[in-house]
């Protein structure tokens, strides 16, 4: 299993309200279609002078290879880029451990 994380940014301006809505969607249904379980998904301040989002999610081994479909959504939504990171996930406390 990989933990996955994607932020994708809006803080060029390129996109009206409406287009960002719909390349937030088409990017949480590729990750939907991927993901074993997201973690976390959200976005900037309502008010903030930018708008970005981040989706953290864990996906299996086999399933991790989707960076041509975001590539595809970044050309689509006319961005520069798509960030992804892909790692692994350690508890540093679990368990027994918690009580020591």
């Amino acid at each position: 299993m990989k933990t996955v994380t994607i932020q994708i940014g809006n803080s060029d301006n390129k996109l009206r309200q409406v287009e960002w809505c719909d390349f937030v969607n088409e990017v949480e249904n590729l990750i939907c279609r991927q993901a074993v379980e997201i973690h976390f998904s959200g976005g900037s301040a309502t008010r903030a002078c930018w708008q970005n989002f981040c989706w953290v999610f864990n996906v299996a081994e086999t399933r991790v290879s989707f960076r041509r479909e975001l590539k595809l959504l970044a050309k689509k939504f006319r961005q520069e880029s798509i960030a992804m990171t892909i790692g692994e996930t350690e508890f540093v406390c679990h368990g027994q451990a918690m009580k020591n």
